[in-house]
């Protein structure tokens, strides 16, 4: 199977300048799937729209739902999930060889094959799996961190080459974590951290836009790694999730819209209290620790 996080229009368009999809002869025993996700402006406009709802909090309760179904940012969240399963099923039930193939291969691309990998290998759910996964599938395949967190993640600014793709992963991360709480070693302060980090970091892990930046730049010789800091035990602990057993089998998230939420803990940060939060998480690795 091929899937192609774009419409069958987006791919034939970019073919007729020289880019698009190879040739139907090349792959002849190959199906393509057409699964369109959005990026780039269109991603980054419904994450302005969904910060300016979470911001204002004079909102009465029909408002406050139909600002954040107008963000249409839970949707790109149920997409994400739905085409990272799909590209799963394929892998995993058909028994099939899967090419997820998009436009540059450095937004979307990652998207799927990382949440795929997530879904399909318990490896990848352990804290130190999860690093690796990122390494590999974002930072070392050349997703553009420069362009994509320009400014500020609640920025109004427009920039032409912004977009919250990795953003949107860590969001998909959280709905995954949030339906099967015991089968991720990590929980939601890695991917706060992690989205911290992306937009401004005092570590050089996901400066530039690629290998190829980073090494003239001398990043790795510059910078401290944001993996040696958070591997280290006294903060390592902080990011544990105290209710992880290894699960060996595949996790497949429900992508019902009852079953989209808003990530609260990221959206609401500035505006909803979370001392009871933590204070219930601690209670639960105190309670775990003991027995």
């Amino acid at each position: 199977f091929i899937t192609d996080p774009r419409s069958a229009q987006a791919a034939k368009q970019a073919r007729m300048s020289g880019g698009g999809t190879e040739p139907k002869s090349s792959y002849p025993q190959w199906r393509r799937l057409h699964r369109a996700l959005d990026r780039g402006r269109a991603l980054q406009e419904s994450f302005i729209r969904l910060v300016e709802a979470c911001s204002d909090p004079s909102l009465s309760m029909d408002r406050w739902l139909s600002r954040l179904e107008s963000s249409r940012w839970l949707g790109h969240v149920k997409a994400a999930l739905s085409t990272a399963c799909l590209a799963a099923q394929c892998l995993d039930r058909e028994d099939s060889n899967v090419l997820v193939h998009g436009a540059e291969g450095t937004d979307t691309t990652m998207l799927v094959t990382a949440l795929a990998q997530l879904i399909l290998d318990p490896s990848c759910r352990t804290l130190e799996g999860f690093q690796g996964l990122l390494e590999r599938e974002w930072i070392e395949a050349g997703h553009p961190f420069q362009l994509r967190c320009a400014r500020s993640a609640s920025s109004h600014a427009r920039g032409k080459q912004e977009a919250p793709l990795f953003l949107l992963f860590l969001d998909c991360v959280w709905q995954l974590s949030r339906q099967f709480p015991f089968s991720l070693e990590f929980w939601e302060q890695l991917l706060l951290t992690l989205f911290d980090n992306a937009y401004a970091s005092a570590y050089g892990t996901f400066l530039c836009n690629n290998e190829k930046e980073r090494n003239l730049c001398k990043v790795k010789e510059s910078t401290h790694s944001l993996w040696a800091w958070l591997n280290q035990p006294e903060e390592k602990q902080q990011f544990l999730n105290p209710l992880y057993s290894h699960n060996p089998l595949v996790i497949w998230p429900s992508v019902e819209p009852q079953s989209i939420q808003l990530w609260q803990g990221l959206f609401l940060r500035w505006i909803r209290p979370s001392q009871h939060l933590d204070e219930a998480w601690v209670e639960i690795q105190r309670l775990v620790e003991g027995n």
